[in-house]
């Protein structure tokens, strides 16, 4: 918007300046001229008064001192062919002035020519005895004048565009300030900061936004603080029937019916503690969830390794160095690596191998992928999704993966192996 700016009023500024400095170029060169034409015009009238009542000499001698200038050449032409001056030699304009009696101006080669015949003794008309005064008034003269002036139009307009851009320049800076301000401050709200506020200013229009948006954090900070409040009461509230429900169920006489119910409580403690904890996530994790997923799988297969040893398994774990940031928890990273690995250790035999290799992706995020030489997944069942299993699980261990790499922004994808059973694919995207 900026630069926008600046290009815009530069290109409108160069156009006015164009525009007023051409025109006034012409003016001034031909104010020079004409300036220059008025007074040799003065100059001719001191001549005719010389050559009217003086002798060739001191005609001469009065050439010699106006013609130091270089501006004008003043000649005197003689009717018997002589002359006096710096430009001897008659052509057909000199003789039609002496002809006619008349003044003339003419523009020649490089400037203008004026022609003044002479009335000599007393005002005799007679063309045999007219001179004739010839002043060349020549460009090249006055020509470093003009180019004076033109530097001096030209400095002018560069002074008059470099103030413009400037002034564009504070005024674009006014106008772009301020949402950067709103722009790095809607940043960090979204890395997490809803403390932060944003300072209205800057045009109209960018102070409404900002107010809106500092309305639009504080609704949103109190809707998470009434989330929690909401889930922490829900969990004290269900704590109590579960309470008296296990009281319940040891007071009855049966024993296998006693232990069949409590197997359900427990399970039932079980899911009210996972909504609990899901319900937390965003005050536990953050707004925006992130994680290290080279240190996460080092954690995992290390826990993991052990029992690889204790079956004869072919254990090989690949992961970058340095660190491998996802959109992606560290309890969800885990869970994800978790259930790869249970599900290769519950469905394949002993002794086959797990080649396990995360790697970073050039534009962010990792893929992890691992693979074992078992039998490979079954060709009619979507082992992937929920609630399908070929054994005798819940079916959700390959589900759960599958929405943690799509809630990243990646994917999740089944294959055949080099080491000719199943290869898991995992894309778990970069951080935001």
């Amino acid at each position: 918007m900026r630069r926008s700016l600046i290009t815009t009023v530069a290109a409108t500024t160069v156009m006015v300046l164009l525009a007023m400095l051409v025109p006034m170029a012409v003016l001034v060169s031909n104010y020079a001229i004409e300036d220059r034409l008025a007074r040799a015009a003065l100059e001719v009238q001191a001549t005719e008064t010389v050559v009217s009542g003086q002798d060739k000499g001191a005609v001469a001698v009065y050439l010699d001192s106006i013609n130091d200038s270089g501006a004008a050449l003043t000649t005197v032409l003689y009717p018997d062919g002589t002359a006096v001056g710096p430009n001897p030699g008659e052509d057909a304009r000199v003789r039609q002035a002496r002809q006619t009696g008349r003044a003339r101006v003419d523009d020649i080669a490089d400037g203008s020519q004026i022609l003044v015949p002479v009335a000599l003794g007393g005002g005799s008309a007679l063309p045999e005895e007219t001179p004739v005064i010839r002043v060349d008034v020549l460009e090249g003269g006055f020509a470093g004048r003009i180019r004076f002036a033109w530097a001096v139009l030209a400095l002018l307009g560069l002074a008059l565009l470099a103030g413009s851009i400037v002034m564009a320049d504070r005024l674009g800076r006014s106008f772009v300030q301020p949402i950067r301000s709103l722009a790095a401050t809607a940043q960090r709200l979204g890395d997490e900061d809803l403390g932060t506020r944003i300072r209205p200013e800057g045009p109209s229009e960018v102070r409404e936004v900002s107010a809106a948006l500092n309305r639009l954090v504080d609704r949103v900070t109190k809707l998470l603080e009434r989330e929690r409040e909401h889930v922490s009461d829900l969990s004290h509230r269900l704590r109590t029937p579960i309470t008296a429900l296990r009281l319940g169920v040891e007071s009855l006489p049966k024993q296998n019916e006693r232990d069949r119910l409590s197997g359900d409580i427990d399970t039932l403690e079980r899911m009210i503690d996972d909504v609990v904890r899901e319900g937390r996530r965003s005050q536990r994790e953050g707004l925006v969830p992130h994680a290290d997923a080279a240190a996460v799988l080092r954690s995992r297969t290390a826990f993991w390794r052990p029992l690889a040893e204790d079956q004869h398994r072919a254990f090989e774990v690949t992961t970058p160095s340095e660190g491998v940031p996802v959109h992606a928890s560290t309890a969800d990273v885990e869970a994800l690596v978790d259930v790869l690995m249970d599900n290769v250790f519950s469905y394949t035999p002993e002794g086959t191998a797990i080649a396990v290799r995360l790697a970073a992706q050039t534009d962010g995020g990792a893929v992890l992928t691992v693979d074992d030489s078992g039998p490979g997944f079954p060709d009619d069942v979507d082992v992937a999704s929920r609630g399908v299993s070929h054994g005798e699980s819940t079916g959700l261990g390959l589900s759960i993966a599958r929405r943690t790499a799509e809630a990243s922004g990646g994917y999740l994808r089944l294959e055949r192996s080099s080491l000719g059973g199943s290869r898991v694919t995992l894309l778990i995207g970069p951080p935001h």
